[in-house]
């Protein structure tokens, strides 16, 4: 059996590293400018009737208070060609959509081109947790494509799904 350490933040964000995870954009156009955010703590799957997903955001976000605002939220599972696009759409500084293939759809909710898996959802509700808010979203529409793989987040880098 492993020697477990006490959980002190340096100790599991290290630990928690080693869980491979799926990168999701959630993008929408507030006041008619985009705003998005990354999340690498993205669950799908939480209910199918109704269809519900989940993600945690951090307390300091700058950008989730004014992206929950919108009414439809576009949620984009970004593919394995998508690591430039991450950093871009994660950066605190610059014009993180400049140059960013974004899709718009609905009145709000806003794509990025090319990803694996794409959902217009809205917020079902916000949960205080620690650090984080976890937010629960209904999906209204979806579409995927299933030739394409997702970007994978595992030992604090970008990583590809390989067959076994």
């Amino acid at each position: 059996m492993t020697n477990l350490l006490p959980a002190d933040p340096g100790a599991l964000r290290q630990a928690f590293s080693r869980f491979p995870s799926g990168v999701a954009a959630l993008c929408a156009r507030v006041d008619g400018n985009p705003v998005g955010l990354v999340a690498s703590s993205f669950t799908v799957g939480v209910s199918l009737e109704p269809p519900l997903v989940m993600f945690a955001v951090q307390n300091t976000s700058n950008t989730w208070p004014v992206l929950r605002t919108a009414g439809r939220i576009g949620v984009s599972i970004l593919a394995d060609g998508h690591s430039a696009v991450c950093r871009q759409l994660a950066s605190r500084q610059g014009d993180r959509f400049a140059g960013v293939d974004m899709v718009p759809y609905g009145e709000e909710a806003i794509l990025v081109g090319g990803a694996t898996l794409s959902m217009e959802c809205s917020i079902v509700s916000e949960t205080p947790a620690g650090d984080h808010a976890v937010v629960i979203l209904q999906v209204h529409n979806i579409g995927y494509m299933p030739e394409s793989e997702p970007l994978v987040f595992h030992g604090s880098a970008f990583r590809q799904l390989a067959p076994v």
